[in-house]
């Protein structure tokens, strides 16, 4: 007899590693796949499942405009119950850190549904950064029947707190799965082409805790570079937050080195980072995306819950400080050593057969776990 999986996201991010997993389930013999979504974003949510072809089984479709933590939490508690109680699957896959993952999860332990947390142990151990993420994940982590570490060090932090090892499954992460069949070397965009021959700067900033002053600083930084380096162009696909938007129109409106355009599909953004020089990030997955393509990432937070990178070298933390963000990114301009050290560093992140291990461990079969 089949086991019931119902894997359930709601955000972008979510998707981009859940997608892949989602497609080899199914292609396996053992499982029964169920995909419900939130539409935390939606969107953004919607360009992630065209790219990988998934058709969602239910959606919930709770986003609202300017939507708070509590209009999210009661949304998706009040329409995941119904789904729950209809399809009573044998386990409930959640990714990372969303709020969907923390409440999927919530409802789960409700209803006593084994659940598994998928890119399990990634910890800054400070509930408010990030926030709400650091808690969601430190929650999920109590409930969670089956810990999918992508890592070694995620693995020992679960031990740390106690969980039970044979609950932990290292898996690497299954971002690196899903860029195996994304970037490809023929791909063309219009605003690569605006691009040319100079170096590219790819950015991303959306972060909750980085709103107000410490973004109009991380912009305010990024413009006095590309304004002192000509060689430089810079695009930054900018999130649906209007609030994100009305401080990058302030500080970076204007500016002719940099491009800010609509949010991009994940095929797109993929690319993008591949061909990148450097990336300015306040995102979790592009720190585990860009090493793979040998792009340093400097991580405009003040901390991460990645430290593989910082230690293998492929990232750096900058903070939210605008003199620092200006130093950092100069140097990485003008030191060529400097920048040599970071785009030669190695990824710590993964193999791209995460997805594998995953489906394996849910059919009951051995897995090797992976290590870097």
């Amino acid at each position: 007899m089949k086991r019931k999986i119902m894997a359930v996201f709601g955000t972008r991010p979510e998707a981009i590693k859940i997608c892949p997993l989602v497609n080899e389930m199914k292609k396996r013999e053992g499982l029964q796949v169920v995909v419900c979504v939130t539409a935390q974003h939606r969107q953004m949510l919607d360009q992630v499942l065209h790219t990988f072809g998934v058709v969602p089984d239910y959606d919930l479709d709770i986003m609202k405009d300017r939507q708070t933590l509590f209009d999210i939490t009661t949304g998706i508690l009040q329409g995941i119950k119904a789904v729950l109680e209809k399809e009573k699957p044998d386990v409930v896959l959640v990714h990372g850190d969303t709020s969907t993952t923390f409440v999927t999860a919530l409802a789960c332990y409700y209803l006593q549904i084994p659940v598994g947390h998928v890119e399990a142990g990634l910890r800054t151990y400070d509930i408010y950064a990030p926030y709400p993420e650091e808690f969601n994940r430190e929650a999920v982590s109590i409930i969670s029947e089956y810990n999918f570490a992508p890592t070694p060090l995620s693995r020992d932090n679960l031990l740390r707190e106690g969980h039970k090892p044979e609950r932990i499954y290292v898996t690497g992460n299954t971002v690196i799965d899903a860029m195996r069949h994304t970037v490809k070397a023929d791909y063309r965009h219009p605003e690569l082409d605006w691009v040319g021959e100079h170096k590219l700067i790819f950015i991303t900033a959306h972060r909750r805790e980085n709103l107000g002053e410490p973004m109009h600083h991380m912009f305010r930084a990024i413009r006095r570079v590309l304004n002192e380096h000509p060689e430089c162009r810079a695009i930054y696909p900018i999130h649906m937050n209007p609030v994100v938007r009305e401080a990058a129109e302030q500080e970076l409106g204007g500016c002719e080195q940099i491009h800010i355009i609509e949010p991009i599909e994940v095929f797109d953004c993929h690319n993008f980072e591949s061909r990148a020089y450097l990336c300015l990030t306040d995102s979790g997955g592009i720190q585990e995306e860009c090493p793979s393509y040998g792009v340093p990432v400097l991580v405009m937070r003040n901390t991460t819950e990645r430290p593989e990178g910082v230690a293998a070298g492929t990232l750096r933390l900058v903070g939210t400080d605008e003199e620092t963000i200006y130093r950092v990114f100069t140097e990485l301009l003008e030191d060529e050593a400097a920048y040599k050290r970071m785009s030669g560093a190695c990824n710590p992140y993964g193999d791209g057969h995460a997805c594998e291990r995953i489906a394996d461990i849910l059919e009951g079969k051995p897995y090797a776990p992976w290590e870097p």
